[in-house]
């Protein structure tokens, strides 16, 4: 493609992106299933540079406001993901002169929120938490890409022998710091057509949400509940971890989300798996269980703000009131969650966000409206699921899972574990 013509296509993605009113990779996949003859190389360039400006939205924007032309057009070029030259070729002799005099400012001197690139009441909290010198390590963690996380599925295949399969195709992948099921790839490769991953040895699944599921410890032969099941990513943990017996129920009020787990589920070999779908969190199918389930995960809708190296749209979509909205009905669904337990079961609450307001502020408040629940450390349950003592203090804070991406290099998580009284 001319590079003319491919920036072109570049503004036009980051225009629709910046409109916010819809999560930034559906509107990616949307743009790309109506323009199948770019390749993958293009597509990647495209995609890396959109969520380039996401991620530096308030820095490029700022920077932009220098030139001339189609605000579009100048943040895709500041943005630009892939070959200098090839770009050269798309710009006008003035916009290359414009481009040299901006990648000649000292970002270091500019305002803090240009820096970091977060709104400020996302900023404040963080920085208020962490401090100076951690604040700013997050900042430069959360601009970042992700690297692609795998969960091997023990049922199919070893860790070992899937990461020799992996570097035998060229991918180069590590063992995860922290989860024993876990392999780490740099980059995007892409992995769908290997057999590795058609037959159901591994999943794509952040190593964060895999410790998720071994604070569970779910056991062969129980009765488990995931709450807030979604696509299933740690449902087919869990049922792995039960050897495939037991009955383990995915429970979401979203039969969309639901739907995407058949195809995973296919892959996996797993037979214990329930999926269901509720109206709420009250729904008749809950309260049948009542004092019956041995384990209950809920990992709750919330702001995904610990996902930002993969989602970076969401601080910009989301607002401090939502996050209100969200602590509330939080809380809400691990009450519900909360009366399946049977004497001696075990609690896990979880989310992917990065503040209080979802995190300890509503385990806090759960545990005190609930005395029958003993909140469990972290710690503990950790060094007993095959995670070393060093390793799991490491990973928590006052009792709970803690992951921050500039600590862990995994997404931001929280869980907090409870047991109830016998």
């Amino acid at each position: 493609m001319h590079p003319n013509a491919l920036l072109d296509l570049g503004a036009e993605l980051v225009d629709s992106l910046l409109l916010f009113d819809a999560p930034a990779d559906n509107l990616v996949s949307a743009f790309f299933r109506q323009r199948k003859a770019l390749g993958q190389r293009e597509r990647h360039t495209l995609a890396e540079t959109a969520y380039a400006v996401l991620r530096q939205r308030l820095l490029l924007q700022h920077l932009a406001q220098s030139g001339r032309g189609p605000m579009a057009r100048r943040l895709a070029i500041l943005a630009w993901v892939g070959n200098e030259a090839f770009l050269r070729g798309a710009l006008t002799e003035q916009e290359q002169q414009w481009l040299k005099q901006v990648q000649a400012v000292d970002r270091s001197q500019l305002a803090p929120r240009l820096r970091h690139n977060l709104p400020e009441w996302l900023a404040e909290p963080l920085l208020q938490r962490l401090g100076e010198t951690e604040f700013w390590a997050l900042a430069a963690a959360m601009s970042e890409s992700a690297p692609l996380d795998l969960r091997v599925n023990l049922l199919k295949a070893k860790r070992e022998e899937v990461q020799a399969a992996l570097e035998a195709k060229g991918f180069k992948a590590v063992p995860t710091p922290y989860s024993p099921w876990g392999l780490r790839l740099e980059g995007k490769p892409a992995l769908q057509k290997l057999e590795l991953f058609t037959s159901g040895q591994v999943e794509v699944q952040d190593e964060g949400s895999q410790l998720l599921a071994l604070l569970l410890e779910a056991k062969r032969g129980e009765m488990v509940v995931d709450f807030c099941a979604g696509a299933g990513g740690k449902t087919l943990a869990l049922g792995a971890a039960m050897r495939n017996t037991g009955r383990l129920y995915a429970f979401d009020v979203s039969g969309h989300r639901l739907d995407k787990l058949k195809p995973r589920l296919a892959r996996s070999g797993l037979s214990n798996v329930y999926p269901v779908q509720i109206a709420h969190e009250r729904d008749e199918r809950v309260k049948r269980l009542s004092g019956k389930v041995d384990r209950v995960l809920v990992d709750a809708p919330c702001s995904g703000l610990g996902t930002l190296r993969r989602n970076p749209d969401l601080k910009w979509r989301q607002t401090p009131e939502g996050v209100q909205e969200l602590a509330a009905k939080q809380l809400a669904i691990l009450n519900s969650a909360a009366r399946m337990l049977k004497p001696g079961g075990r609690l896990v609450y979880a989310t992917c966000s990065l503040l209080d307001a979802e995190n300890e502020a509503v385990a806090q408040a759960f545990s005190e409206a609930h005395p029958e629940f003993k909140l469990k450390p972290a710690t503990e349950v950790l060094s007993h699921a095959q995670v070393s003592e060093a390793q799991a203090q490491a990973l928590c804070e006052n009792g709970y899972l803690r992951l921050w991406p500039h600590r862990h290099q995994s997404d931001g998580f929280f869980a907090a574990v409870w047991e109830r009284d016998r």
